[in-house]
């Protein structure tokens, strides 16, 4: 008898698990895919770079690519936080382009310590946007948007719309300099960033928390998850590492500007989503966005290469975009696409 229930029982299954378990499959195989095919992309490129150029591929030029890719790997890192939990951060840019201009204008009186009280205070704008975001229940996308506008003008106003010279470029000096003559330190402090927020990730609970947000917000609210809270902390990561951007292209730049750092946005976004990044949340991760980085800089000289005009380096990374985007995008999300 107890036969005939278990095989009754499996012939009332077996409709409903195999497709699970064809899903579950399909599912590891695309993580699987996800997580190869950028870091394959950044090989085929610096082969086709190292057949066009072989000079290119030399320790030193290596090193140099690196230490143009470490402002836009922080700026990047920061707002992979966010885009981990669902949302996005328009703003970084306009935040990095502020804290080039307020460093500008404080490092004069404040020298070493303008530099952090600058990260400060675009810490203190990320965690404005995140609250209005939790408290008003508006959407991201829409936050930093209006964000992106306030900073800009904030930083056009305190400039006079002028660009700023950098007095004493010693306070600066720690951010564009080679370690031992050979390792930019720009590359260590871009590294250091993603290596202290992926502690920080792993260490806590903060990476399951980030990674449950992003999945299923409804499901980690009614799990306990302290879902505002761990929002505006990813906003607030998300402007502290800005700010340092910020820093960082002063150092080589020897000048603050309401616009320094603009050009950056699209560059960023292309970076976390060519990684593998889900854009709407709970998949990717840090070393995603490094490799991501990496193959935006890489791309940028290839096209230099080339021959291609900088003006069509925008259509390239809109393209990026849009391609990475319909590859990694969790479309069990989202049933109806407007």
């Amino acid at each position: 008898m107890s036969v005939v229930k278990d095989r009754a029982v499996s012939a009332l299954d077996a409709p409903l698990v195999k497709p699970l378990v064809t899903a579950v499959k399909a599912k590891g195989r695309k993580e699987i895919a996800m997580a190869v095919m950028p870091v394959a992309a950044l090989v085929g490129l610096l082969i086709a770079l190292a057949i066009a150029n072989p000079r290119l591929v030399q320790s030193r030029s290596l090193l140099t690519l690196a230490d143009s890719a470490a402002p836009l790997i922080v700026l990047a890192a920061g707002a992979t936080i966010v885009v981990l939990c669902g949302g996005i951060d328009l703003s970084i840019a306009a935040l990095a382009s502020m804290a080039s201009v307020l460093l500008a204008l404080w490092s004069p009186g404040m020298s070493g310590g303008s530099i952090l009280l600058v990260i400060a205070v675009c810490a203190v704008a990320g965690f404005v946007q995140g609250l209005i975001h939790v408290v008003f229940r508006i959407p991201s996308f829409i936050v930093t948007l209006g964000g992106m506008t306030v900073w800009s003008a904030l930083a056009l106003l305190l400039s006079g719309a002028s660009t700023i010279p950098i007095k004493d470029s010693s306070v600066t000096d720690w951010a564009f300099t080679r370690i031992g003559k050979i390792v930019p330190s720009a590359v260590l402090i871009a590294l250091g960033v993603v290596a202290v927020l992926g502690l920080a990730l792993w260490l806590t609970p903060l990476r399951r928390w980030v990674s449950a947000i992003g999945h299923a917000e409804a499901a980690a609210r009614l799990a306990g998850i302290p879902v505002d809270r761990v929002k505006v902390l990813a906003f607030t990561l998300s402007g502290a590492c800005a700010g340092l951007a910020g820093v960082l292209v002063v150092a080589r730049t020897f000048s603050g500007a309401p616009t320094l750092a603009d050009s950056l946005l699209l560059p960023a976004v292309a970076a976390i989503v060519v990684g593998g990044t889900a854009i709407t949340g709970g998949h990717g991760a840090l070393w995603r966005t490094v490799v991501g980085a990496s193959i935006v800089t890489l791309l940028r000289v290839g096209l230099s290469l080339i021959g291609i005009d900088a003006a069509y380096e925008s259509i390239v990374y809109g393209a990026l975009i849009i391609g990475s985007v319909a590859l990694t995008i969790d479309r069990s999300k989202i049933s109806i696409v407007k």
